[in-house]
């Protein structure tokens, strides 16, 4: 008969104690390090703590490579996200099996996964924020939960892989300062903003979670009393361990400058929680300990959630009872995920700009030029953190693929321009344009463009952007290709906002960076095999002069829910080659209080042609609001399919916290006044119906 969970639990308590009792001090630091080496004496094997799986299994050989997490933010469908991250643990637990039977236990073969990033992306030149889920608090918190859940798995006594949400916490760059700087912010920022998130993957029960390299209001963030001990420890009851950023403990003294010695940053980091040391720093924690900076039994709590960990992973348990056991290399890279990783590529493409209805090419046109520096380009697939694959699928094969399915069609291919430098020669390859009947013109970034510091070989900034324009170079070809005359679909690749000028395209799709099957995912969607249905995760200025000062933490100036300049595109827009309408909002109460229950419904018809998925998203605002209350905010969405001339009932979910504003201190308050609810497939502000979304319902409720 099965064992309770909670037998397990107390006698796994009693097992690790025993344990820890058994060790010394010196053996006791060595597992609290990134590389811990084995205990023989005590049958503790060997571990290292360092693996990765962004968007896939990543720097373990062959995988499968799903689309970065902002293109996976934007299909809105948190349950493809699990399905996807369930893929991934399948493909990490197989990897981890076929690594012991070698005898192999390094970096990248473990069980111990730091990922999801749930960081807010809160300025499109943060290099890393093709990372995230985005700008919105909301968005990003229901995605990272999604990511956990299909990482861990749902068995109570076996955890399949650890998850980590990091980087704890207010950390969006600058790349080029993460190792001195201190982000300031107000609380109702803070509380509001950076900490939501975090506070949602927690109440999903991610197992562990990192520190960020920088100070948040003067603490270095793996050392953090406000952000370790008095947050999440104590006020969210986080139970699992928390591990630095790779040598951020060493930033204390060498960087943050707020300790002086090695010894001095290992008893500041473990004192205040920080369990984990991905460095070099926790060994001098044994002098810290001598010299009276740390008592011994802060080491032992810190063990003791460490051998939690792993014993939950079944590293400590008898082969017979790991029920992941059977994984093994065929189950990496199958079928199955490589479909599963069209299908995240296809529902994170988003149609921004579609005239005359250019798009699908269902006229199926004799000539097709495909031209551009991204079109051949596999850096585009990856993103960062990135796995390989045998597989790679260009977006220029896939055209190329689709264009032999279709016979009669010719497809003709250039560079056209440089990716990373000024053009210099080649003004002849423009004309090539006039010759065909339509442009597919592949322009944007790269991961050499933006990533993370020291990642990102092209990037002037390490990894970030100082503008966030297409670079002048694809811009005034792009524009050269328009002048032409002949129809042009604009393709760009990224993992940020990129401002452009939209004048020159006839279509527009954002694909970001999409992955092993990226390839034909765009070509499904230019020929009309798949409607597009992504919706951005982020909001697209216009200019980067747009922006607030790129290391000013304070919201005001950012993202939909603070910006004052009109955007070229607003958070959650994306068009479809069918249209929608909402119609018939119904709210359970017109009235609420503390502690009510809301059901908000809306009728979603397909008005146009063809069959496609619509995301119904649910904002609240005040409806006389402050200048420091957001013009509205996510707090609902569903992702649903219609069928042309059909309609989809939907039913959304709100309670008081919905309605909740955050004041100076931090608090989460329920303010009496009236509120405007608004369904809509795009932020609801002046550009959003302009540029083509649906039609937004509004109605009030009157808060108590």
């Amino acid at each position: 008969m099965k064992k309770s969970a909670d037998k397990l639990t107390q006698e796994r308590e009693k097992e690790i104690k025993a344990l820890i009792s058994s060790m010394t001090l010196e053996e006791k630091v060595s597992q609290m390090l990134h590389t811990s080496p084995s205990v023989d004496r005590l049958g503790i094997p060997e571990y290292n703590w360092w693996s990765e799986c962004l968007h896939g299994v990543a720097r373990a050989g062959a995988a499968t490579v799903f689309p970065e997490p902002i293109g996976l933010a934007a299909t809105f469908d948190p349950k493809l996200a699990q399905k996807e991250a369930d893929a991934i643990s399948d493909e990490a637990r197989a990897k981890y099996n076929e690594a012991l039977k070698a005898g192999v236990r390094t970096q990248y073969r473990g069980l111990t996964f730091w990922t999801p990033n749930v960081n807010i992306f809160r300025d499109p030149r943060w290099g890393r924020g093709q990372e995230t889920y985005g700008e919105d608090p909301h968005l990003t918190g229901v995605m990272g939960s999604a990511i956990v859940k299909g990482l861990q798995g749902n068995d109570p006594d076996h955890m399949k892989v650890a998850a980590c949400a990091k980087h704890f916490a207010v950390h969006s760059g600058p790349e080029s300062q993460r190792h001195t700087f201190n982000a300031v912010v107000s609380k109702k920022d803070l509380w509001e903003t950076y900490l939501p998130a975090f506070k949602a993957l927690v109440d999903a029960g991610v197992e562990s979670v990192m520190g960020a390299y920088n100070r948040t209001l003067g603490e270095p963030c793996c050392g953090s009393k406000l952000l370790l001990q008095d947050i999440l420890r104590k006020k969210w009851g986080f139970k699992g361990h928390v591990v630095s950023d790779c040598w951020a403990v060493r930033d204390f003294h060498e960087n943050h400058k707020v300790t002086k010695s090695p010894a001095e940053s290992a008893a500041l980091a473990i004192n205040n929680g920080c369990d984990l040391n991905c460095g070099c720093t926790f060994p001098a924690a044994v002098e810290a300990v001598k010299t009276g900076l740390l008592d011994e039994s802060k080491i032992d709590e810190a063990l003791y959630r460490l051998f939690e960990t792993r014993a939950k992973l079944g590293m400590f348990d008898a082969k017979k009872d790991d029920p992941y056991r059977s994984l093994g290399a065929a189950d990496v890279d199958t079928t199955a995920h490589r479909i599963l990783a069209k299908k995240a590529a296809a529902e994170s493409i988003v149609l921004l700009k579609n005239s005359s209805n250019l798009l699908p090419l269902s006229s199926k046109p004799k000539h097709v030029l495909v031209i551009g520096p991204t079109a051949a380009n596999i850096q585009v697939l990856l993103g960062n953190y990135y796995g390989l694959n045998p597989h790679l699928v260009t977006i220029l094969e896939g055209m190329t693929q689709k264009a032999a399915e279709m016979p009669g069609i010719t497809l003709d291919y250039t560079l056209g321009c440089s990716m990373y430098a000024p053009n210099t020669n080649n003004g002849w390859t423009v004309g090539m344009a006039e010759g065909a009947d339509v442009v597919i013109a592949c322009f944007g970034l790269d991961n050499a463009m933006e990533g993370e510091e020291g990642e990102s070989v092209a990037s002037e900034s390490k990894g970030d952007r100082e503008h966030i324009e297409l670079p002048q170079w694809q811009h005034d070809y792009l524009k050269a290709l328009h002048e032409r005359g002949t129809p042009v679909v604009l393709v760009l690749t990224g993992g940020s906002p990129i401002a452009f000028n939209p004048d020159f395209a006839d279509a527009v799709l954002f694909a970001w960076y999409p992955g092993e099957e990226g390839g034909n995912a765009v070509a499904d969607v230019i020929f009309g095999k798949t409607v597009p249905s992504g919706h951005l995760p982020v909001t697209f200025p216009k200019s980067t002069g747009d922006l607030p000062p790129y290391e000013d933490y304070a919201m005001k100036g950012r993202t939909y829910r603070y910006m004052e300049k009109e955007p070229l595109f607003p958070f959650g827009f994306g068009l479809s080659y069918t249209t929608f309408a909402f119609k018939g909002l119904q709210i359970s109460e017109k009235k609420m209080a503390a502690d009510t229950k809301l059901k908000v419904s809306i009728d979603v018809k397909n008005t146009g042609k063809f069959d496609g998925d619509e995301v119904v998203q649910l904002y609240v605002a005040k409806k006389n609001r402050s200048a420091d209350d957001p013009a509205c905010t996510l707090r609902a969405f569903s992702r649903v399919h219609v069928k042309r001339g059909e309609t989809a009932h939907v039913s959304l979910k709100l309670d008081s916290h919905a309605f909740d504003s955050v004041n100076s201190e931090g608090e989460s308050v329920l303010v009496p006044g009236t509120y405007v609810v608004t369904v809509a497939d795009a932020a609801p502000l002046p550009c959003s119906e302009k540029l083509g979304a649906a039609a937004p319902v509004t109605a009030e409720i009157v808060v108590n």
